[in-house]
């Protein structure tokens, strides 16, 4: 066992946990935070998406002792620091982007990484942005479109504060 600080969703949080356990596993079963969900369990599908120091990374891929000093941030936390979430949930809900709802946080996370990055990214960058992240329900389609709204309310705001 060993001891852990980091910063879970902008709280300083100290826990006792084997090194070797996967991230995923200690956010559902000890912090219950289960928007992180394990799709492959290898790193391929996207579903269990967390940002680390504001970077997109998978959970499932991620060992206990590689939290220490870390921020960490879930789909849940990044509803309490910024409306950019609800934004981003919401253009999913008006293109149609969301079925099943399985994708959605870790497609949430990357879009909020990618907009971190890039403020105005094209459909193409959207693309790339996502890319890793799997959907089987919706096609790519409606999730690009639902991403290229909230880049365009961003566009209409910039414009506005700028006159």
């Amino acid at each position: 066992m060993i001891s852990l600080t980091f910063v879970l969703n902008g709280k300083t949080t100290t826990i006792e946990t084997p090194p070797d356990r996967r991230v995923i596993d200690l956010l559902r079963e000890d912090f219950s935070l289960t928007a992180a969900k394990e799709g492959c369990g290898t790193g391929e599908c996207g579903a269990c998406t967390i940002l680390v120091d504001g970077e997109s990374r998978l959970s499932c891929l991620m060992l206990a002792a590689q939290l220490e000093g870390r921020s960490i941030t879930t789909v849940e936390g990044l509803e309490g620091e910024t409306n950019r979430a609800g934004r981003i949930q919401a253009a999913f809900i008006r293109h149609g982007a969301v079925q099943c709802g399985f994708c959605t946080p870790g497609m949430v996370l990357a879009v909020s990484d990618l907009l971190d990055r890039e403020s105005m990214p094209d459909r193409e960058r959207i693309r790339q942005g996502i890319n890793g992240n799997l959907c089987r329900c919706t096609g790519y389609q409606k999730i690009v479109d639902a991403v290229e709204a909230v880049v365009s309310e961003i566009r209409g705001r910039a414009k506005e504060q700028n006159t």
